[in-house]
């Protein structure tokens, strides 16, 4: 307990009272004491001198009457001496050497008291000895002449010869009486010092400890508010200075108190004003509100409305440009519609950049978490802007360390989007030289990874005054760059806004007329299962490879893949010593497994050709690195004399694949010809839009493949024809006059012939509510303007073939929730399956045990990676149970309170395994039907 609470709970005048008598009692007692004690042994000091002086001449005198053996006159000596001191002396004896009793003063019943217990010997000088009250003193007599004792004895000591002692018992009694008289004396000093002090302490009470308890009462009453309490009475010293001082504070306190409440009244008056203006700007504010939120709905419609307005003419002139590419045209017309397309697709770019900046400023942009392959995804991306950087002449690689792991969960689409943005920026800053794209490990944990990727480039470079405009809406570093290579100049920003709504970081460095670095690092999750189909690479080791390639970054990564894969490379990057080397090789057998050429270095089209078909005679599989802009050397000169014509940058993948294997001769890409029409389907389809350009152009694509095509122009018509006849497939615009798409789908999911039939949401709005909103109507998919004819064909071959599955309950497998998990691919999906199915005995026995056990770490590690897996497999129930159980698990909660719920997990799993061999087995066999006939 603190002392201070402690000290609290007793009152001053407590505390004066101990303070002042304490010290008092304490000081008298230990003086009273002292004196006492010392009087004590004065008084002892004194009776012990009497006896001397009583004994020591008696055993002088006592010498004569032992030594003649006169017994009557030793004993009148001893007589005399004991009346004269009666009051004092008790017995007096006289013993003889032989320690026997002499003679005494008087009869003595136990005079044994009186005898010297040790040897005689021993006593040389007065001896004392407190016996009960009395005390006794024992004195040697000696001879004082040689010859004077008796023949007997015979005791001689230092001092002379011992004749025998005297020994004398002395009356306490009046010394402890005179003790007690001097104990008695002190104790009444020592009360009488108290009774002063406490007179004293009660004066010092009354003058002291009353007024400051006054003090105290007067205070608690103003801290009450009795602001008018005061303190009366003249007081000594200090007291009436805090008196005058508590009366100043009570008078001020007094003055403060009613200046306040005048202050209070005012700021009460002036707060009443105050809420009503503030009522009033919360009325003005509402109001603002509410036209901001009409004015954001505008805007969403005017973006709806804008995307749909643009897209509808753009998806014919797109559509129709394609579809006359189809026909019989001249060179020159071919080259008008392609740039007609191009132009229509740059629109339409720009169209999407607007979207995006709009979704990401109002903070709507969703980013999906799909598992992918990194090198593919990024190799896909490059693949479709290398085009420009041929064009242009420019050497474009991609470096990706080996130690980045391809398997990562994030959203792809958006990945390339940013890949897309900033590569594309580079190759269009860049009139010569390179740009390079380089991924690297940051850091990475169990389950994520951080990426860095640069991509370099040596164009024009950024001016440091115009660099903080950068990223920057609708700017670019300097106006006239706009005139020159065009833009809006949403690229960046755009870019900028996904990786910081994907938790990373961007920043560039640049340098006028020497290049640029923009960089961004990305978290991305570590993906549990293998994307994609393994290589066995370990075929290529101690393979012996030509290898050629006379740009330094280009050989240096291809280089860095070819070592890392354990094979023998002769690297030449000078035509003179490839030649050199193919020239002194021995024709008899092929010396060099795979030759790799770059089509770059060549002084003429001869001399690539003779290159070729020397370099074919050292080697089974001639590979050429192909990525010049001259189409016609490719038909003519190069496809024939090569075994494998590679487009670079080439991904690790492509470049082993193809290494191990070679495709076959009839494999190798004949020149373009006029494709022959594939069959049609023998399907009905309704297409439904009022836009006539749009109406005929699905109806021209469709044609080409179904049989039967039924167009009408409104959702009226729609509806009447979905009720006089069955369709396939129906393909219904969004935005009509009259009956919408969107209420002609609920009129024919009420009450028609096709309730059953799949719908498609044709439509350019590209807004992901007004997505929602399409799906949530009761639709069945989706295809966005302009209509692309692959993307058309992946819709009827989706929405025909799509399985349907009866044994088992949605929620335990959902196979349209898989594939949406998987990115739309149906081989994807199943191998997730697969790995799911086949991880699913080691799991069930995992948690069996840890359950019996109460293993409390083992069972969170499986949960948690059940709960991973099932992310991507299409299984809600079960990834809802791990979800439960690992949240319970991460609050310490115990295993077996959770086991109703384990138990539960475990018959899921059961229902998901029989579901999952359902699926695979049914699926399995239409993929692989569907890739022998070309469908995949």
């Amino acid at each position: 307990m603190n002392p201070v609470n402690n000290m609290t709970k007793y009152s001053l005048r407590s505390w004066v009272l101990v303070l002042a008598l304490a010290p008092t009692i304490l000081v008298g007692i230990l003086l009273g004491s002292y004196f006492t004690i010392n009087r004590f042994y004065e008084l002892e000091d004194t009776l012990v001198e009497q006896g001397s002086n009583i004994i020591e001449p008696l055993s002088i005198a006592s010498e004569i009457g032992l030594v003649a053996n006169d017994r009557e006159a030793t004993k009148r000596l001893l007589a005399a001496a004991q009346l004269n001191k009666s009051t004092l002396v008790k017995s007096i004896a006289i013993f003889d050497a032989n320690n026997q009793l002499f003679v005494t003063s008087h009869y003595h019943k136990d005079f044994e008291i009186m005898r010297y217990k040790e040897a005689l010997n021993t006593l040389h000088k007065t001896e004392i000895e407190h016996v009960g009250d009395s005390l006794i003193l024992r004195t040697p007599i000696f001879s004082t002449g040689p010859s004077a004792a008796p023949a007997n004895y015979d005791i001689q000591t230092d001092d002379g010869q011992l004749l025998g002692y005297i020994s004398i018992i002395i009356n306490k009694e009046r010394a402890l009486l005179e003790q007690h008289r001097a104990a008695v004396a002190a104790f009444i000093i020592v009360l009488i010092g108290v009774q002063l002090n406490l007179l004293f302490t009660f004066r010092l009470v009354k003058n002291v400890t009353q007024p400051i308890t006054e003090m105290v009462r007067v205070v608690a009453k103003i801290r009450e508010g009795k602001l008018d309490a005061r303190l009366d009475g003249n007081l000594i010293g200090e007291l009436d200075l805090l008196k005058r001082g508590i009366n100043a504070m009570a008078g001020s306190l007094s003055e403060y108190h009613d200046e306040m409440q005048q202050n209070i009244d005012q700021a009460t008056s002036d707060l009443r004003e105050t809420l009503e203006q503030i009522e009033i700007q919360n009325v003005e504010l509402d109001l603002a509100k509410k036209r901001a939120l009409e004015a954001s709905r505008i805007k969403s419609e005017f973006l709806a409305n804008m995307s749909h307005e643009l897209r509808t003419p753009l998806n014919g002139v797109i559509g129709f440009a394609r579809q006359l590419v189809k026909t019989p045209l001249h060179s020159s017309q071919v080259d008008y519609i392609k740039t007609i397309e191009r132009s229509a697709t740059n629109l339409l770019g720009i169209i999407n950049d607007i979207l995006d900046f709009s979704k990401l400023e109002a903070g709507k942009m969703v980013l999906e978490n799909m598992p992918f392959g990194l090198r593919e995804t990024i190799g896909d991306t490059i693949t479709l802007i290398s085009g420009s950087a041929q064009a242009k002449g420019l050497e474009l690689v991609v470096d990706i360390a080996p130690n980045v792991p391809d398997n990562v969960n994030g959203d792809a689409m958006r990945v390339c989007q940013i890949i897309n943005n900033l590569v594309g920026n580079a190759i269009k800053f860049t009139d010569s030289g390179s740009v390079m794209v380089k991924i690297e490990l940051q850091s990475q944990s169990e389950e994520q990874v951080v990426l860095r990727c640069d991509v370099v480039d040596t164009g024009i470079g950024i001016d440091e005054s115009q660099q903080d405009f950068l990223f920057q809406a609708f700017g670019q570093a300097d106006s006239s760059i706009s005139r020159r290579f065009g833009g809006t100049g949403l690229g960046l920003v755009i870019t900028k806004r996904l990786v910081n709504q994907m938790g990373g970081q961007i920043g560039f460095t640049s340098s006028p007329e020497k290049g640029s670095n923009f960089w961004f690092s990305l978290p991305l999750g570590l993906g549990q299962f293998q994307i994609g189909d393994s290589l066995p690479l370990e075929k290529l080791k101690d393979k012996t490879i030509l290898f050629y390639e006379p740009r330094v970054l280009t050989h240096a990564v291809l280089s860095r893949q070819l070592n890392q894969w354990d094979t023998k490379v002769t690297h030449h990057q000078h035509i003179p010593s490839l030649l050199t080397t193919l020239n002194t090789l021995n024709t008899a057998e092929a010396p060099y497994d795979y030759v790799l050429l770059s089509c770059h270095g060549f002084s003429d089209s001869g001399q690539l050709v003779s290159t070729l078909n020397l370099a074919k005679t050292k080697t089974d599989c001639l590979v050429v690195l192909y990525d010049c802009q001259e189409q016609d050397a490719l038909t003519q000169f190069i496809r024939p004399n090569a075994d494998v014509v590679l487009s670079l940058p080439v991904s690790e993948h492509q470049l082993a694949r193809n290494l191990l294997y070679p495709p076959m001769e009839y494999d190798i890409i004949a020149p373009v010809t006029i494709a022959t029409p594939a069959a049609r389907q023998s399907l009905t389809v309704l297409a439904v839009d009022d836009n006539f350009a749009n109406l005929k152009l699905i109806d021209t694509l469709l044609s080409e493949l179904v049989t039967t095509v039924v167009a009408v122009n409104s959702g009226d018509e729609a509806v009447k024809q979905a009720k006089t006849r069955t369709f396939d497939l129906i393909f219904m615009d969004i935005q009509m006059p009259g009956t919408d798409g969107i209420s002609a789908t609920k009129q024919i999911r009420q009450g028609s012939m096709n309730r059953n039939t799949p719908i498609i949401a044709v439509t350019a709005h590209a807004i992901a509510e007004e997505r929602e909103l399409i799906l949530g109507s009761g639709m069945d998919g989706y295809l966005p303007k302009p209509i692309d004819e692959a993307a058309l064909k992946d819709v009827i071959h989706r929405w025909i073939t799509r399985p349907k599955f009866t044994h088992f309950d949605l929620h335990t497998l959902n196979w349209d929730l898989c594939l949406t998990q998987a990115n739309h691919k149906a081989d994807l999906a199943l191998d997730m399956l697969r790995m799911l199915l086949d991880s699913l005995p080691q799991t069930v026995a995992t948690i069996q045990t840890a359950l019996s056990q109460n293993d409390h770490p083992v069972m969170l590690s499986t949960i948690h990676k059940l709960h991973g897996a099932s992310c991507y497999c299409g299984v809600p129930t079960t990834q809802r149970l791990c979800q439960e159980i690992e949240s319970a698990l991460k609050r310490e909660t115990a295993v077996e309170d959770l086991e109703p719920e384990i138990l539960e997990l475990l018959d899921e799993l059961t229902k998901v395994e029989s579901a999952a061999n359902q699926v695979i087995s049914q699926l399995s066999a239409e993929i692989t039907d569907d890739q022998k006939n070309g469908l995949l």
